[in-house]
């Protein structure tokens, strides 16, 4: 649910999975085929499970990072992973690059970048459940368009300041 001044996107669990299959829809209707995803952790990590499991292709994942303070909300410098975590072989032919959203871009452009220049990915496309308006990257699939760029609180945050004594009091019946 977006707040009514635009600057907020409240997202549920049940918005959240209908999103991701709207998602798998996009990608399949555009008739590409790819051999394997490759997930951006810790965003793409739920969108690129489904996708691999409704695409039945095998997931890759690397890990980046440029929230710091704030709780999350100030982009900090980027940091991208070395290496690629897959289960065999190296990241090769046409990979689906997956993200929640593309944010500011950065993340998504440098990403592609990075993978644009290894000889062994012929084809590269990426896909994300939302972009926002202040993107410099647009994916190639995405569900939604935030032309406000709203932030956007999705429904596993609630665990960002969770720990283990606060989970034991909430299933404490």
């Amino acid at each position: 649910m977006l707040t009514d001044d635009g600057k907020h996107l409240y997202v549920s669990w049940d918005e959240y999975h209908l999103l991701t299959e709207k998602l798998a829809i996009k990608v399949h209707q555009s008739g590409w085929e790819f051999d394997q995803i490759l997930c951006l952790a810790r965003g793409g990590l739920r969108p690129g499970d489904v996708l691999s499991r409704v695409f039945d292709k095998p997931l890759a994942i690397m890990a980046t990072s440029s929230y710091r303070a704030e709780s999350g909300t100030i982009q900090g410098r980027l940091d991208m992973a070395t290496y690629i975590t897959m289960p065999k072989g190296e990241l090769a032919g046409r990979v689906l690059l997956v993200d929640d959203l593309a944010d500011s871009g950065v993340t998504l452009q440098a990403v592609v970048d990075r993978l644009r220049g290894m000889p062994s990915i012929r084809e590269l496309r990426s896909a994300v459940l939302w972009v926002k308006g202040v993107s410099c990257y647009t994916p190639d699939y995405f569900v939604e368009s935030l032309p406000t760029s709203p932030w956007i609180h999705q429904p596993f945050e609630e665990y960002d300041a969770m720990r283990p004594d606060a989970l034991t009091r909430k299933l404490s019946v």
